[in-house]
């Protein structure tokens, strides 16, 4: 009787994807003791009280049940008032908005609602991990667009111009950026939708950071321009803004065509979002921008002392304004990105990642969270500058 071969028999799709490169030193570090993290993407504060507390009170009141398969009313009307109220972003509740299960979710599902075998999805890089995978689960091939530190790590016309052939389906645009901290401003924003203008292409706009500027840089969405509207699948969440990472919350609001066929993807696929998330969110919507303000002072404290820092222990670091990352050069050590975070996670005991986990072009750099206490910030630092020694 013939051996029943798994391995042979798996999804050459699925083979080829990478494992995440965020992953890899929190393997080894989970090994290690006394280790200072600067490497995952979370808010270190706890969600508000009051969050919680409509969570918990959701459960008290017997709200244990599914809701429909786009989200409770109340939540998507809350959605568009607040995308009204912060970013001037009109959004009928009932039809052009739904409730996933994370960002990563809506973004998954926008792909898989738009794509046909062998259709093109511009992703700029460097930028988070999911974005070629979904493109490549969803039948597409993802073409990277280098970004560069002298522009910002903004996605420029020119480079955007130079990689649409007539098979590119969607752009992705990842602004405020992870893991570059780069953001785009009203005026870039309009030179890359000049560019799509004529053309049949999507936008997919990620802008689960888009709360966290800094300084007089206010988000702008590319959904904000009317020629864009229709073609712009806005993605975003409660994970970030709110410090609702365990929660599982974001949403996607586009067209009502392409809601309703998402809508039918993420009906099959999850079915509804969590009941006690969905009623935690819509007090976050309601009373949270208060709480958004404070965390966002504090980040912004830590953002201008996680960038002097480096640079005071011999890294270039290009200044992010927006998200809560830097991403420093570490070229003049003469080390690849996976090596450097590698030594240093070994020899000193703190995790970063590699640039390398955000795209090739993210080699020479590595990410750091600055989503961590000024303590543990100044204590990494610390021990990077005994590391960085050895280089000089």
């Amino acid at each position: 009787m013939s051996r029943f071969d798994v391995e042979a028999l798996l999804s050459s799709v699925v083979k080829n994807i990478r494992p995440s490169g965020i992953r890899k030193y929190f393997d080894i570090a989970n090994e290690l003791e006394d280790v200072i993290s600067l490497g995952v993407g979370e808010p270190d504060f706890v969600t508000p009280a009051h969050i919680r507390d409509a969570g918990i009170s959701s459960l008290e009141n017997g709200h244990t049940y599914y809701t429909a398969n786009s989200g409770l009313k109340e939540l998507k009307s809350e959605i568009a008032k607040y995308l009204d109220r912060r970013f001037n972003l009109k959004y009928d509740g009932a039809s052009q908005v739904l409730v996933t299960v994370g960002g990563s979710e809506a973004i998954d599902l926008a792909l898989r609602a738009i794509i046909e075998p062998g259709d093109e999805v511009l992703v700029p890089e460097p930028s988070f991990v999911c974005y070629k995978p979904d493109a490549q689960l969803a039948g597409a091939v993802a073409v990277p667009l280098e970004t560069y530190e002298k522009d910002g790590f903004a996605l420029t016309p020119e480079i955007l111009k130079a990689a649409i052939t007539p098979k590119t389906k969607a752009l992705i645009l990842p602004y405020p950026n992870n893991p570059t901290g780069g953001i785009m401003t009203k005026e870039q924003i309009e030179a890359i939708a000049e560019v799509l203008e004529g053309t049949n292409i999507f936008v997919i706009s990620d802008e689960i950071y888009a709360e966290l500027t800094y300084g007089d840089n206010k988000h702008f969405s590319i959904a904000a321009l009317p020629e864009m509207y229709d073609r712009t699948i806005l993605v975003s969440g409660f994970s970030k803004a709110y410090a609702m990472t365990g929660w599982r919350l974001g949403y996607a609001c586009a067209h009502p065509a392409l809601i309703k066929q998402m809508t039918k993807i993420h009906q099959y696929a999850i079915m509804c979002s969590p009941t006690v998330s969905q009623y935690a969110a819509i007090e976050a919507l309601k009373n949270g921008d208060e709480d958004i303000e404070k965390m966002k002072t504090e980040y912004n404290h830590r953002r201008k002392f996680i960038v002097n820092g480096m640079r005071t222990i011999g890294l270039s670091c290009f200044e992010p304004l927006g998200a809560f990352y830097v991403f420093p050069c570490i070229k003049s050590t003469g080390l690849l990105s996976d090596d450097f975070c590698e030594q240093l996670l070994l020899d000193q005991r703190v995790a970063v990642v590699g640039g390398t986990a955000f795209g090739d072009c993210g080699e020479g750099f590595i990410r750091c969270s600055y989503a961590y206490s000024l303590d543990s910030i100044a204590n990494a630092l610390d021990r990077m500058e005994l590391f960085l020694k050895k280089f000089k």
